[in-house]
């Protein structure tokens, strides 16, 4: 996964790469499992270890680990270990930085509006 520099600079340069769109696919791919999202709306009130994402959707330790590696591959989550514990946290600003990168690269930036007229 690009780091947060890679990642506005390419913003900053405005490359429209196919790799570029498959990293976007990746980041929505991520984000389109209701499991992986419950454990992002867990990890916005902060960081959890994986058997406190394990109380809150209810799935096994290995299933848990599998979608916080997906969401981890996507550069949504952070994970460290302490010891036995890993401990995870969403990436800062994830989800501003990826809403800018997409903006840019589908040509969504923002222009006037090309003939409405005000009156």
């Amino acid at each position: 996964m690009p780091s947060p520099a890679h990642i506005r600079s390419t913003v900053a340069t405005i490359v429209d790469q196919p790799d570029d769109l498959r990293e976007l696919r990746t980041f929505h791919k991520a984000l389109a499992d209701v499991n992986r999202l419950r454990i992002v709306q867990r990890l916005v009130q902060g960081p959890a270890t994986v058997g406190e994402l394990i109380d809150t959707v209810g799935l096994s330790q290995p299933l848990v680990s599998w979608h916080v590696s997906r969401l981890k591959a996507a550069g949504v989550v952070e994970t460290r270990r302490t010891g036995r514990e890993v401990f995870c946290q969403l990436r800062p600003n994830v989800f501003d930085e990826v809403a800018e990168r997409q903006r840019v690269l589908l040509g969504m930036t923002t222009r006037p509006a090309h003939g409405i007229e005000a009156h």
